[in-house]
């Protein structure tokens, strides 16, 4: 397994109830798995938590058998904004955390033009990040995300503030980079077609409980496509659940 997760819960201080409440999950290495549920389920606090940026009041995170007591280099996190430094060109923003985890420049020069090509921005990689879409910025995130090579990739949200188009492009881009680097995925979506359009298995939380409410493998051969009618009704399924438990 590469992610383990027992009995964890996370209460706030200034909250009457558990944000999270006894979450027990395993993730194979190699598996692609996505958190869903509406706003204030506790998604993005149980990916701050196997991030190891805060710490569970009870439970524990493993990942390859090791507890998470903090941010490692066996994870690595992409955020809703994609956190890139203006003054820097698109390469050296992939090569800035291969720098500051001192791997040697040719490491840093080979990995950074493979996954520049693997998002398909190879032709932009001396461009200054202002002269960059939106889209494109997610794009370099995410090369850069994966040029760490680590163990787990944590993506909360990444696509949720760029248009429908354009989000649903790099969907499409992020299933087919899975599909080539069977990279352990966890994804936070608030989006039920983004979960099923991305996952092997789909964790529904629920705001009530702060628990989980259902695990649904997604049994559907990729690359899938959104009006198939296996993907309508998975999704209205999945759908119908989220909107109960927030009810």
């Amino acid at each position: 397994m590469a992610l383990i997760i027992k009995g964890l819960s996370k209460h706030f201080k200034n909250s009457e109830k558990a944000t999270l409440n006894e979450i027990n999950l395993e993730i194979k290495t190699g598996e692609f798995v996505c958190i869903a549920g509406t706003s204030g389920c506790g998604k993005s606090t149980l990916l701050n938590l196997v991030a190891g940026l805060d710490k569970p009041t009870e439970g524990e995170i493993l990942v390859d058998g090791n507890r998470v007591t903090g941010p490692g280099a066996d994870r690595t996190v992409m955020f809703q904004e994609h956190g890139l430094f203006p003054w820097l060109s698109v390469i050296e923003n992939v090569k800035f955390g291969m720098k500051i985890a001192g791997m040697s420049n040719d490491v840093q020069e080979k990995r950074a033009l493979y996954y520049l090509e693997m998002v398909h921005l190879q032709d932009y990689k001396d461009y200054p990040i202002h002269q960059i879409s939106g889209g494109m910025r997610q794009r370099t995130a995410l090369a850069r995300a994966l040029s760490m090579d680590s163990k787990v990739l944590l993506m909360d949200e990444p696509f949720s503030a760029l248009d429908k188009q354009t989000s649903n492009m790099l969907r499409e881009e992020l299933q087919k980079i899975w599909m080539e680097t069977k990279k352990t995925i966890l994804f936070i979506t608030h989006s039920v077609e983004e979960a099923v359009y991305l996952g092997d298995r789909v964790v529904v939380l629920s705001p009530v409980t702060g628990s989980i409410a259902d695990i649904i493998k997604i049994d559907i051969e990729r690359p899938r496509h959104v009006y198939a009618t296996e993907f309508v009704n998975l999704r209205h399924q999945i759908l119908a659940e989220v909107r109960g438990e927030a009810v």
